[in-house]
């Protein structure tokens, strides 16, 4: 009996000796050790953590500044008609993606109502401003997924509409990995843990992979990083990536296929500069990018615009179809876009070029204002061609139009206290008043292709709408 009572100590001892340890072993372990113990002990897949080099994703710089693409006064015009000025019950994350993929997270206007980039920023990753907007009964945003960020996305009422298009949009609007994310959850966590659940959960079988070859490329190029594991444990490559986009008919993808066409200039720019590629998908890639060239010479309308068949070339012109005119803005407008960061051998003619500008911009700005705001996702992207094709930035740019032309406040302020005002100063052509646009509270949408990939429902998106 003596003898028994000690020995119980000595094992509780030895326990509590041993919890200690293993405590302060994963306090101090990788996030990839762990990962380790926890395929060995659950059975988990193994998935590495990848280490950047850098904080902040590099950017893909257009080629030109040719103000008989756009003059400043014209793109002074169309700018504000897309500033971020939304209601603020139930805003769409779609429609502040794009307004802040466009405008950038340093984005700033004098007009109080229009949302800075700062504010865009922190609705698409702090939870509490999300449901600020949402209520407290909404579904998360931003799902949290062990020690990573998963972003809701889909068809459901407040979600993001594509897989990683809002990573997508967070990067090029100029986010650090070290910026934070706050979830229902966790307040520690960063747009690192986004992009690394975005890394593991990609699958090569989706439906739409524009926007995560982007996020991925510029972060992972600048880094040296040419390869990945997801958490099925697959190793993915950029030439993975690349023939994913050339698979498939032109018409399949995002509006109209051309947000295929865009991420594929994206993966040469980032080939030229750090070897992502192999040289026979290079190749293969540039060919295409070549192919897409001779198409849009061939299927240009007399009055500039592109239809969304482009892809037809002569027949496209041949056999126009009855398509609404917001899908020859979406085609136009992704044009311009890829075509301001190609080099000019991918180009069309430069007089088509012109003529493409001209008529995007008069379309633009003949729009009513209910269009513009039903339809400001696709109206987003010819801001920012046009921009390129000048070689700025919107926010850099409307920094130094505001100096000149301050922000008026609207005299009638009942009408005018609403998304996509303008008074800035910019004139109309063709109108002798500024025109003053109406509530968007529709939900701008997806312009999806046909094409099924996968069988998981949720990767697979709704059928055709009228939506980017």
């Amino acid at each position: 009996m003596n003898n028994t009572k000690p020995k119980v100590h000595v094992f509780w001892y030895v326990q509590l000796l041993l919890i200690v340890s293993l405590t302060a072993a994963c306090l101090m372990a990788s996030r990839e050790s762990i990962q380790r113990l926890q395929a060995s002990v659950l059975g988990e897949p193994t998935v590495p953590t990848v280490n950047f080099r850098q904080f902040e994703a590099i950017r893909i710089t257009p080629f030109y500044d040719d103000p008989r693409v756009v003059s400043d006064q014209q793109l002074a015009e169309v700018l504000n008609r897309i500033r971020p000025v939304f209601a603020d019950k139930e805003l769409s994350p779609n429609h502040v993606e794009h307004a802040l993929r466009a405008w950038g997270i340093d984005a700033e206007f004098q007009d109080p109502r229009a949302m800075s980039g700062e504010r865009m920023f922190e609705f698409l990753t702090d939870h509490g401003r999300y449901l600020a907007s949402w209520g407290n009964d909404t579904v998360p945003l931003l799902v949290q997924e062990g020690d990573g960020v998963r972003v809701r996305w889909g068809r459901d009422h407040g979600a993001s509409v594509h897989h990683d298009h809002l990573m997508a949009c967070l990067t090029e609007a100029g986010a650090r990995l070290d910026d934070p994310v706050y979830t229902a959850q966790r307040n520690d966590m960063t747009i690192q843990d986004v992009l690394q659940e975005s890394l593991r959960d990609f699958r090569l079988d989706e439906r739409e992979t524009e926007w995560s070859t982007m996020a991925f490329g510029l972060w992972l190029a600048p880094s040296g990083i040419k390869s990945w594991k997801t958490r099925d444990g697959r190793v993915l490559t950029f030439d993975d990536l690349a023939h994913r986009l050339l698979r498939g008919h032109q018409r399949y993808g995002v509006c109209s296929g051309t947000h295929r066409v865009y991420s594929m200039m994206v993966l040469i720019r980032l080939d030229d500069d750090f070897q992502i590629l192999s040289p026979p998908v290079r190749n293969e890639v540039y060919a295409h990018l070549e192919f897409v060239r001779d198409q849009i010479t061939q299927s240009q309308f007399d009055n500039g615009r592109w239809p969304p068949n482009w892809y037809e070339g002569r027949k496209a012109i041949e056999e126009p179809s009855d398509e609404e005119e917001y899908r020859s803005v979406i085609a136009t407008g992704h044009h311009l876009e890829w075509l301001a960061i190609a080099p000019e051998d991918l180009h069309p003619p430069q007089e088509m070029i012109y003529k493409a500008s001209d008529w995007i911009i008069k379309t633009t700005l003949s729009q009513p204002s209910e269009t513009i705001s039903r339809n400001f996702t696709f109206y987003s992207h010819v801001g920012n061609a046009l921009c390129l094709w000048r070689k700025t930035r919107p926010a850099d740019f409307w920094k130094t139009w505001q100096k000149t032309h301050p922000f008026v406040p609207a005299a009638d302020t009942a009408e005018t206290d609403k998304p996509g005002t303008e008074e800035s100063g910019a004139d109309k052509p063709g109108t002798d008043k500024p025109g003053v646009d109406k509530p968007g509270t529709e939900e701008p949408g997806t312009e999806e292709s046909n094409e099924t990939t996968t069988d998981d429902p949720q990767r697979s998106a709704a059928p055709d709408s009228p939506q980017d």
